[in-house]
């Protein structure tokens, strides 16, 4: 489906995010899209979702770990 899926956020509010952000160092940050990360936090905070039971939409589990 993508992003117009149900609880995804409009392209405009992911613009108003964007500058709240972090940037990535090369370090950290291994998010390729960091919208799939912002849906993806909404996804678990509305299901309360464990991190790895986040369907696979939203990439590995394992670039959640924090």
């Amino acid at each position: 489906m993508g992003r117009e899926e149900r609880g995804n956020l409009p392209d405009t509010e992911r613009e108003r995010l964007r500058p709240l952000l972090p940037v990535s160092n090369g370090r950290c940050g291994r998010w390729r899209d960091r919208s799939q990360v912002i849906d993806g936090i909404l996804y678990r905070a509305r299901t309360g979702v464990q991190w790895r039971d986040l369907p696979e939409r939203f990439g590995p589990w394992k670039s959640w770990d924090a």
